[in-house]
């Protein structure tokens, strides 16, 4: 029975409500003898990474689940390994994070200042597809003294504050790890619905950057665990790499062009991010630096 509604079906968790209002925040219900945690996002499955209008505003009801917000800022050694390096978990997933770490291409390690989780709702089931985690060059943040002593709620909402982390010539890494299974395909076409738009007239660069982007994915499953970094270099350049196992060992693919590189950005920290979880999350932890 999930299968023709889950394909044909795509609800969305409502943004009227504010999630402060713990009464008032949207449950989702399971049928009986469905097991939500089996579904399997492949071809079959249409997996959206557009987002509604007006996203909820996560800072206060984070408040109440273990949020994110004791970042511990340090510079990481650039010989740090997995299994020596401390951890950030992702509640709404039970994903681990290194607080800190280096990546092929970088000139230096980068720090985590907030994770989140995307979710989409198939019918009346929420499924969890990859929880995300941002990382910053800890130099880029002496860039942001005009928001020193601001909340965390004024930083999320002000969309001058996430424009200045992307225009920086700072190194910035967003990490997904998927919490299921996902068709390579399938990824793609989600994240191309979700840049495509932000791009209005697309050039002939732009068009080689997407077609350079998608045959990453193309043809190649993605399991559960995989993890892939989208690491801006600065604004107009892009490292993707993706492993399956451990933190990657070389750059899959170079992307440039601002255009696409400015509308990834905004698919994940603009006004209407694809995870609103995370945003608040990255606002939260760069407050906690700008005291």
């Amino acid at each position: 029975m999930v299968g023709t509604a889950a394909i044909s079906t795509t609800a969305w968790l409502s943004s009227s409500v504010h999630p402060s209002n713990s009464n008032s925040i949207p449950k989702i219900c399971f049928r009986k003898g469905i097991s939500h945690s089996g579904i399997p996002l492949s071809q079959t499955l249409y997996f959206s990474f557009l987002s509604t209008s007006h996203p909820p505003r996560y800072s206060s009801f984070y408040k109440g689940s273990r949020r994110q917000n004791q970042f511990s800022v340090q510079a990481a050694s650039s010989s740090a390994s997995v299994g020596s390096a401390e951890y950030v978990e992702e509640p709404a997933t039970k994903t681990k994070f290194q607080q800190s770490l280096s990546l092929p291409g970088c000139s230096g390690s980068l720090s985590l200042f907030g994770t989140g989780f995307r979710e989409k709702v198939f019918a009346i089931i929420g499924v969890k597809v990859y929880a995300a985690g941002l990382y910053l060059n800890l130099s880029l943040t002496s860039e942001l003294n005009a928001w020193k002593g601001k909340s965390a709620d004024a930083i999320q909402e002000d969309s001058s504050f996430f424009k200045k982390i992307f225009q920086s010539p700072s190194e910035k890494s967003l990490q997904i790890i998927l919490v299921r299974d996902v068709d390579g395909k399938t990824f793609w076409d989600a994240l191309d619905d979700a840049i495509s738009p932000r791009i209005k007239a697309p050039t002939a660069v732009d068009k080689t950057a997407l077609s350079t982007f998608r045959s990453v994915f193309q043809d190649r499953p993605l399991k559960k665990g995989t993890l892939i970094f989208l690491t801006w270099l600065d604004a107009s350049k892009l490292l993707v790499s993706v492993s399956s196992n451990g933190l990657p060992s070389a750059v899959d693919a170079t992307i440039e062009s601002a255009s696409v590189t400015s509308a990834l950005f905004d698919v994940f920290l603009g006004d209407t991010p694809v995870s609103p979880s995370l945003k608040a999350s990255v606002a939260e932890g760069l407050s906690q630096v700008l005291k």
